[in-house]
């Protein structure tokens, strides 16, 4: 019977249907000494991990040095900021510059156009004279 659920256990983990209980259970299973010639190939599989836990590595692992490549790219990161400043400062004194030429410009055409509306104004003031004159006179016929 225990054979049976075993291998029908083997099937669903092969078809990656397994919970981790029934994992734990075929672990278990597999951790004996007494286990069918056909199922002997599986104990390998379930041991792996157990066995390979307690492997050490002696191999030393050196990483490379790279101190001067990080101080070569920290100093081309400031020239950067700080060539990236100082255009965006100089962009906004050249703005304002141009800003203050296109304020004079504008106030010397509303002056001129201010003066030309006022010598119109005069003429309207004449033309009002000519009309009460011309009002005397047809009004008298």
């Amino acid at each position: 019977m225990e054979l049976a659920k075993i291998e029908k256990l083997i099937n669903k983990y092969l078809e990656a249907e397994t919970t981790l209980e029934e994992e734990r259970i075929l672990k278990n299973y597999f951790s004996k000494d007494d286990i069918p010639l056909h199922l002997v190939e599986y104990k390998k599989l379930f041991n792996y991990y157990t066995n390979s836990s307690s492997d050490i590595s002696t191999k030393s692992i050196s990483l490379p040095q790279s101190s001067l490549s990080l101080k070569w790219l920290s100093v081309a990161a400031m020239v950067i900021l700080f060539v990236s400043t100082f255009s965006i400062y100089q962009k906004n004194i050249t703005e304002k510059e141009e800003a203050k030429l296109a304020f004079i410009e504008t106030q010397k055409a509303l002056e001129l156009i201010s003066y030309n509306l006022n010598k119109g104004s005069g003429a309207i003031a004449h033309l009002q004279t000519f009309e009460n004159t011309q009002n005397k006179i047809f009004k008298n016929k």
